[in-house]
């Protein structure tokens, strides 16, 4: 639910500033007529006056402006006075912060002021705005009509009156009930109610009307004004984010202040619980609503523990649909992005650590003579989320620390290639003339490919930059090294005899060895057909059932070339299968209409 400090005296602890006070510079000789007989009015006058000194610098002779906001009760009958002869006084009250205001009471000693403004600032005393005038006539001092007559207007002459001559009230509430605002946090609200000063100008002086009191004394000595207690009753202006609030930029704890500075809740944060705290910006700050009651709180960025704060972004926020605007800041742990939810360039992703793991995101490991820095992005040293590294020609290994097979010289150009019919010595580059001395694999269905990953080799500059910062590494990417019976496209009849799950146009990204299969990652750019297995136009996988000696998946699948794949699936597993019953073809958009006429209109 949203909050409300408590309502408290903002005088008390704090000292009002005013022009004057009462022998500032000397002792200086006053008089007045005491409070029990102007109270009680004494027969016909206001009975005999009483004459003292006054001495600022004197603890008991002086009237100080403090004297106005100490604690009433306790000292009721200490005041403060003016000097005398003075017409226009100033009672300012500077607050160390904004607050809210719900009502001022002024109690005077003197008589009530024939005219007088209460005013306020919200920029620390630069611009000063009026939220009452009061005067015997508002129309004649103001040109103003008087609330008596016109219900909210600006003036009144209810508090204006010199009778009684002593302990006469002034009274300003900031909520009346013209004002009908009903949630106190809106905008409205805060122009009324929210104030750094607040001011009370003194504009005429008046005399209590004692009728048949002969003036012994010089009338000059009972020219001055003077106010026993001055109340300003309000509250810490928290947005409706706290309900208690601390001290603020002051020293010293004076008992009953009421502190400026919020203890915030609803994850917000600042002096007024203005902003949301450092991780919660992840849509817009609100004040509470004091109509409906809602909290309003702020929501906690994702930033998987990687950041310690977040700022809110509009493009991000209307880009989601208006659900989600946080952007975190400074991702830790090697980690960017909105979220921190990706491996910076050179980290990788390591799976078995949940995102929100400090360890999540592991250093490439890359020889650095294997692998290649050309990639599309020099500081992407290996796959940020396989973290196989971008192999230089010819060369091999997740960490490009070796030569391919039928490769040799592994040195800063990579690897060259064997000038023989078979393999060859990978320092020497002698050939291999027998089976004997070859590295041979005689891997049977489901046994570990030999551990190959590579860059493409001798490519021009137009074909290394793959669509969309696509890279292929993988072993198969030597077709001449690699030899395989292949399927053909034969007639329409024998296509539809081999009864395909799926026919799709992929281009083949990269592949993997998976320690008991293959598998290659390929994006899926049209479908053809498919089965019961759903395929989107996304990357996915699809598996291999038979390599050769080489290290090589037969059909050959090479990283970066389109191809026309038509195939068998694992409906229970949702695989999608490759074996030498399948057709892979280089794409050729011929090829691509002559299956889809056959798909259409051949096969029944």
């Amino acid at each position: 639910r949203s909050c409300n400090p408590p309502v408290g005296n903002l005088a008390t602890g704090r000292t009002p500033v005013t022009l004057t006070t009462c022998g500032q510079n000397s002792t200086e000789l006053y008089c007045f007529y005491s409070d029990q007989n102007l109270l009680h009015q004494v027969s016909h006058g206001c009975g005999q006056p009483r004459c003292t000194k006054c001495n600022a610098n004197q603890p008991d002779n002086s009237h100080l402006p403090a004297d106005m906001t100490d604690d009433f009760f306790a000292n009721p009958i200490s005041w403060w006075q003016s000097a005398q002869g003075v017409h226009r006084e100033e009672i300012r009250l500077d607050f160390e912060t904004e607050f809210y205001l719900t009502h001022v009471i002024v109690v005077f000693k003197s008589p009530r002021p024939a005219a007088m403004v209460l005013e306020r600032s919200q920029d620390y005393g630069q611009t000063w705005r009026p939220y009452k005038y009061f005067s015997v006539n508002c129309t004649a001092t103001f040109g103003l009509q008087d609330d008596l007559i016109e219900e909210g207007s600006m003036c009144t002459s209810r508090y204006s009156d010199a009778v009684p001559c002593t302990r006469g009230e002034v009274i300003y509430r900031a909520l009346s009930p013209a004002s009908k605002i009903e949630d106190p946090y809106s905008l409205e609200a805060q122009d009324l109610l929210k104030l750094t000063n607040l001011r009370l100008l003194l504009l005429k002086r008046q005399e209590c009307p004692c009728h048949g009191s002969g003036l012994v004394e010089k009338p000059q000595r009972f020219a001055h004004y003077a106010i026993y207690d001055l109340i300003i009753r309000g509250s810490c202006f928290c947005n409706g984010h706290a309900e208690e609030c601390e001290l603020a930029n002051r020293t010293g704890v004076a008992e009953n202040v009421v502190h400026g500075k919020c203890v915030c809740r609803h994850n917000t944060a600042g002096d007024h619980c203005e902003k949301c705290a450092p991780l919660y910006n992840d849509q817009p700050w609100k004040p509470g609503d004091g109509k409906t009651g809602a909290p309003n709180e702020c929501r906690k960025c994702r930033c998987h523990n990687h950041a310690d704060s977040c700022h809110f972004d509009l493009s991000v926020w209307l880009a989601s649909g208006k659900r989600s605007g946080g952007v975190c800041d400074n991702c830790k742990h090697n980690t960017e992005g909105h979220r921190c939810q990706r491996c910076k360039p050179g980290y990788y992703r390591d799976r078995g650590k949940p995102m929100s793991s400090p360890e999540v995101c592991k250093p490439c490991d890359c020889q650095p003579m294997g692998s290649a820095n050309a990639t599309f992005s020099r500081s992407w040293r290996c796959h940020p989320k396989t973290g196989f590294c971008y192999c230089k020609p010819g060369v091999a290994g997740p960490n490009c620390d070796r030569c391919l097979m039928g490769y040799w010289g592994f040195g800063e150009n990579g690897c060259r290639p064997c000038d023989c019919a078979r393999d060859c010595d990978q320092h020497t580059g002698n050939c291999f003339n027998g089976y004997d001395n070859e590295p041979f694999f005689n891997i049977p269905i489901g046994g570990r490919i030999p551990d190959l990953v590579q860059m493409p080799t001798n490519e021009s500059e137009e074909e290394w930059k793959w669509n969309d910062h696509e890279q292929g590494f993988s072993a198969l990417r030597h077709p001449e090294k690699c030899v395989c019976k292949e399927k053909v496209l034969g007639s329409v009849t024998d296509f539809c005899q081999m009864k395909y799950a799926y026919v799709i146009k992929a281009r083949i990204l990269s592949a993997h060895d998976k320690g008991t299969h293959a598998e290659v990652v390929v994006k899926v750019k049209k479908v053809l057909k498919s089965g019961k297995v759903k395929i989107a136009r996304s990357n996915r996988s699809i598996y291999p059932e038979s390599w050769t000696n080489r290290g090589c998946t037969c059909p050959i699948l090479n990283p970066g070339t389109d191809y026309l794949i038509a195939g068998q699936e694992d409906s229970r597993t949702s695989k999608l299968l490759v074996n030498m019953n399948s057709l892979v073809k280089p794409w050729k958009a011929y090829l691509g209409k002559q299956v889809s006429d056959i798909l259409r209109i051949g096969c029944k």
